[in-house]
């Protein structure tokens, strides 16, 4: 196919930047220095908060910086265990192996994809300490059932709420539920940063303790100028960055709409096709930040074969995430039976904001002729 031919690429996702979040931007990089170098910050962390309905918030570097600040706030150490899902991306587990901590790692439920709460109890040892309920893709974790087992061992139960901003639990927002939650930033989330994340708690004397783990050690109230009271960590985001997500929060309503805009396309359109997306159970809320298919188990599903139909059509295709127990650095785990199938069977569809509901029909033909032909 010649240059003139070539259909226009259809990414899988990318940012909504408009003149608002460059406005900010400018600003930052010109007057935010000196006395100004944390105005953005503060601004954006209240914004979270008042958005999230929490307490408090710190801006961090990262997703997995705000996990690993929390964790570490909470003496999560060497010895004890972290429960866990199978089915999730490395940078959930990653802090947990940092702090010297062991992953636990469970199966999921085949329809959230989510935290499985009876293959959460069967592994609580005396060695537990927390369970770590990460919303994958905008689907919940069922937080009634995992905070009822959590208040009877007396475990600590943390959100990874990374993938599931504008996702609403029975009124509560994703990330407001656990002892604390962490939200990612990164440029393919639903709200961008460029890079960044953020740790949210209604906990006063953990919020303290992680703003101390933030700065290097260093108290807010201590007066001495450079003196840490232990070793701490540096996680902070940039005013640059938190200028970005300043105007994301004043549109985040705007960007949580356009993510279930092309989710319920997707669904429309493939309402026909022996596929699963991502669920919304009664008295919930999907912000659905990746539309995923999961072929049904008695259809006949190559994944290779519809990422290479992708390629062949310009379109940009993700992998579901593979089990962390299939990993080099992970214990084996094949009776985890739903996580090693789902990740054979599914598939992440594009979904950035701008999307036209051309190309998203573009790709469902690519995914429907893809499974024509496999079948």
């Amino acid at each position: 196919m010649s240059d003139a031919q070539t259909p226009s690429r259809i990414y899988y996702t990318k940012p909504s930047i408009t003149e608002l979040e460059i406005r900010y931007a400018t600003d930052a990089a010109t007057h935010g220095w000196g006395e100004r170098c944390y105005e953005y910050i503060d601004r954006f962390e209240r914004q979270f908060c008042t958005h999230l309905g929490v307490r408090h918030a710190i801006a961090t570097s990262s997703g997995t910086g705000a996990l690993h600040l929390g964790m570490a706030g909470l003496g999560i150490g060497p010895g004890d265990e972290v429960i866990l899902a199978d089915i999730n991306w490395i940078a959930s587990a990653a802090p947990i192996v940092h702090l010297g901590a062991r992953p636990v790692l469970v199966d999921v439920l085949p329809d959230t994809w989510c935290l499985d709460p009876a293959a959460v109890r069967a592994a609580i040892t005396p060695r537990t300490k927390a369970i770590l309920a990460v919303h994958l893709y905008g689907n919940l974790c069922d937080m009634d059932a995992l905070q009822a087992i959590a208040q009877e061992h007396g475990l600590h139960l943390i959100e990874d709420a990374a993938e599931a901003i504008g996702s609403v639990w029975h009124g509560r927002r994703a990330g407001s539920m656990g002892i604390f939650g962490a939200f990612s930033f990164h440029g393919t989330k639903t709200m961008t940063t460029g890079e960044g994340g953020i740790f949210v708690t209604d906990d006063e004397t953990l919020y303290e303790r992680v703003l101390t783990l933030s700065n290097h050690g260093r108290a807010r109230c201590e007066a001495r100028q450079f003196w840490p009271e232990r070793i701490g960590f540096k996680y902070k985001m940039s005013n640059l960055q938190a200028a970005i997500g300043c105007g994301q929060m004043e549109r985040i309503d705007e960007l949580i709409a356009g993510k279930r805009r092309i989710f319920e396309r997707y669904r429309d359109t493939l309402r026909d096709l022996p596929f699963a997306l991502n669920p919304e159970p009664a008295s919930t809320t999907n912000g659905y930040w990746m539309p995923t298919v999961v072929a049904h188990s008695d259809t006949p599903f190559d994944r290779a074969r519809v990422l290479d139909a992708f390629r062949a059509d310009n379109i940009d295709g993700r992998v579901f995430f593979w089990p962390l127990s299939t990993l080099p650095m992970f214990v084996a785990r094949p009776q985890h039976t739903v996580s090693r199938s789902l990740s054979a069977r599914a598939i992440n569809l594009p979904s950035y904001h701008d999307m036209t509901d051309e190309e998203i029909d573009r790709v469902v033909s690519c995914v429907s002729g893809a499974l024509g032909s496999i079948s």
